[in-house]
């Protein structure tokens, strides 16, 4: 940066420069001219003299002045901010400005999609283009603008990616043994991510009281999990926030789905801690909502 600042300013100088020297009357004068001048003209050349040398100073100034903005600008440089990228808008949204002040609005347009292996299949068994067509569609509901199909639209999720396949049915002991396999699976699965060392410290010690403990064996994985699905902090797990859970599963083990949804109790479409440990046989009690040391995790995919 030093170098191009010596390197602008000899630029600047040179140019200032030249320019004086051909503004200079005395500077541009020969020898012919001055011998045609008789001594009356003295008191005009001392004046000419004067006013040269007062444009010189002019022109330092000016020149130092122009240097010293360079000067203040490199060390200074404006950085514009765009106020969208401090704004999160979540799936289907994007930040536009209005006024010079940011908003989210839902996507305007998403791609053609021509690969199968974007399709993706909702929570109504529709298999849809894409994930931006699903969350396109969801915010377009929210928001009551004409392209919702149907207001229940709002609510829309994607269950998995793929188009869509014929539901198994799951009832009887499939469904009534779920939530002990579910309860042992996150067990493993918390097991395995601490192997690997992929856990925070926080979660890291957890793992530990369950494996030494049995009575926090299921409790604690149960909470980790909640924790990690609850992305944006609510204290409550959306059904979007369901997919990493759902969406590995749902083709292998056909009682996900309809466990997932019972454990919505009030159908509000969140499902808190309380009623996430009764989905799983869960003693309320052995719940601890430990999340705060936590919430910067990335969620993992199960599988």
């Amino acid at each position: 940066m030093r170098s191009v600042w010596l390197l602008l300013c000899l630029g600047l100088l040179a140019l200032t420069l030249s320019q004086v020297r051909a503004e200079d009357p005395i500077a541009n004068l020969d020898l012919d001219d001055i011998a045609e001048f008789d001594e009356d003209d003295e008191e005009y050349l001392t004046l000419l003299e004067m006013k040269s040398k007062n444009k010189d100073v002019e022109r330092e100034n000016e020149l130092a002045q122009k240097l010293a903005d360079v000067q203040y600008n490199l060390l200074n440089p404006v950085v514009e901010v765009d106020p969208c990228e401090t704004m999160h808008c979540g799936a289907g949204r994007i930040c536009q400005l209005n006024e010079g002040k940011p908003e989210c609005i839902c996507i305007p347009d998403c791609p053609d999609e021509l690969d199968t292996r974007r399709l993706v299949c909702t929570n109504k068994n529709e298999t849809w283009p894409s994930d931006c067509a699903v969350y396109q569609q969801r915010c377009w509901c929210d928001t009551k603008d004409p392209g919702c199909r149907h207001p229940d639209n709002a609510h829309l999720h994607i269950d998995y990616y793929g188009a869509c396949q014929e539901p198994r049915v799951c009832d009887g002991e499939d469904l009534k043994d779920f939530p002990r396999r579910m309860r042992d699976w996150l067990f493993n699965v918390m097991r395995d991510l601490a192997e690997r060392d992929e856990l925070t410290d926080h979660y890291m010690q957890m793992e530990l009281e369950a494996e030494t403990n049995n009575s926090r064996r299921w409790a604690n994985a149960a909470v980790w999990k909640w924790c990690d699905l609850d992305g944006d902090t609510d204290r409550s797990v959306s059904r979007h926030e369901l997919f990493p859970i759902r969406a590995p599963l749902v083709k292998l083990e056909h009682c996900i789905a309809p466990f997932l949804e019972s454990c919505d109790s009030n159908k509000d479409h969140r499902i808190t801690l309380v009623e996430w440990g009764a989905c799983l046989e869960l003693d309320a009690e052995d719940l601890k909502e430990r999340c705060d040391d936590v919430q910067k995790a990335v969620p993992h995919l199960l599988g």
